[in-house]
């Protein structure tokens, strides 16, 4: 019989996967809504005359609305499961958006599109602890570079069906798909999904804060919010660089930002893999940011000569830039412990969240006042500042992590392998 002490039984791998499944998913939605607005830029300027700085600031308001409910809902994701708070967290985000839909003031549109993403912060906050929760410290860096891969997809997802979906049926008709998608995906968790069971005993060393004391963490969500700037200028300006610039229509550039965005959801995964085999998170994310300083350095100066390169570096940034988001996130929940995971995450996911909101009006406005090649300079600049924040060694969090094969099987006694804790990080 399980006993308060005991390690939770032995889990099966295809639930694990699942579970990773869902939380993909859930993820992927999400950020398709987030950060669809600069996919739909050029018909929010010629049907609703918005400027390029108002476009900005629109796509700024679903991030404002995450900045202002992370944290919360990554305490609620600690003290009621990951499924109850990721369901009724995109639940709520689907209906807000089906509300959106129907409103014609931009004015509106834009407070609507702030709540719809504070109900969404819940998936950015718990589908984090979904997925890791079921992985050991051997396999994190991979499960979690396939779950940050719905960054990617979902800015893949925004840039291949709001063009398209705009022009036949309008912004509204766009953000009303993006609602019945985000509605699915929370029926699947609410049904499907399941949280990752967790021994009790050490209680006193896993609830221990894992900010007393330390600056690691501080500086993994410094370097992370520092890193969004080049992956965001990027994702952001993109689309209206090859409009603007290069004479792509919308579409045709919609379908190359995804490109783009499809190799940065491959670097995710490749990057994590690669963690785990030299079992360090930040000597790879240290590497990552130089690289990216180098190529979108690159790619500011092809905007300033624009040709044929300028077209391949604006996808080979989309695609690096996005590399080193699973390794912050998988550093920031493995140095947390469980027990601090959701609000670690809620902190690392708020600094993240406001330096997104932030780019897109100050690119927007540095852009329309100088051009795209000082915007894509200074989001260089800034993934040379990462570089040298991040710290010089991994976090450690305070409780033991098993493989999965270590788990006990049901028939095994509960002393029989001691009663740490087999799942640690989420």
């Amino acid at each position: 019989m399980q006993t308060p002490d005991s390690p939770p039984p032995r889990p099966r791998t295809s639930i694990r996967w699942l579970m990773l499944a869902l939380g993909t998913a859930a993820q992927t939605s999400a950020c398709a809504f987030v950060y669809a607005i600069p996919s739909l830029a050029d018909e929010l300027r010629s049907a609703e005359h918005l400027s390029l700085t108002q476009v900005g600031l629109l796509a700024a308001c679903p991030t404002a609305g995450l900045v202002l409910a992370l944290i919360a809902w990554g305490a609620a994701a600690d003290r009621w499961g990951e499924r109850v708070v990721i369901s009724s967290g995109l639940g709520l985000a689907a209906a807000l958006l089906g509300v959106a839909a129907t409103i014609h003031s931009m004015a509106a549109f834009g407070l609507v599109l702030v709540l719809a993403g504070a109900a969404s912060a819940s998936v950015y906050s718990a589908s984090g602890r979904l997925v890791m929760g079921w992985f050991s410290v051997q396999e994190r860096g991979l499960a979690m570079g396939i779950r940050q891969t719905s960054t990617p997809l979902g800015m893949a997802m925004a840039a291949l069906t709001m063009p398209p979906i705009a022009a036949a049926y309008g912004v509204r008709g766009a953000i009303g798909f993006l609602a019945v998608v985000c509605g699915v995906i929370a029926t699947l968790i609410a049904v499907f999904a399941a949280d990752p069971a967790r021994a009790v005993k050490d209680t006193a060393v896993r609830t221990a804060n894992p900010y007393r004391g330390s600056k690691v963490l501080w500086r993994i969500h410094g370097s992370g919010a520092l890193l969004v700037v080049p992956q965001f200028t990027a994702g952001a300006f993109a689309l209206v660089l090859l409009v603007d610039v290069r004479g792509w229509s919308p579409v045709a550039a919609g379908q190359l930002v995804a490109v783009g965005q499809g190799l940065g959801a491959v670097s995710r995964i490749v990057v994590g893999r690669w963690s785990d085999r030299v079992g360090s998170r930040m000597r790879p994310m240290r590497q990552l940011a130089l690289v990216t300083a180098a190529v979108v350095g690159a790619t500011a100066l092809t905007a300033a000569f624009p040709s044929p390169l300028t077209d391949v570096a604006l996808v080979l940034a989309i695609g690096i830039t996005a590399s080193t988001n699973g390794l912050s996130f998988t550093a920031t929940a493995e140095g947390a412990g469980p027990a601090w995971s959701g609000r670690a995450l809620g902190v690392h996911n708020t600094g993240q969240n406001l330096t997104a909101a932030l780019v897109p009006p100050v690119m927007g406005a540095l852009i329309t006042g100088a051009g795209y090649w000082p915007g894509f300079a200074v989001a260089g600049a800034a993934a040379c500042v990462a570089a040298v924040l991040v710290p010089s060694r991994d976090p450690v969090a305070g409780a033991v992590d098993r493989r999965p094969d270590d788990f006990p099987k049901p028939t095994e006694s509960a002393g029989s392998m001691g009663a740490k804790s087999p799942i640690t990080g989420s």
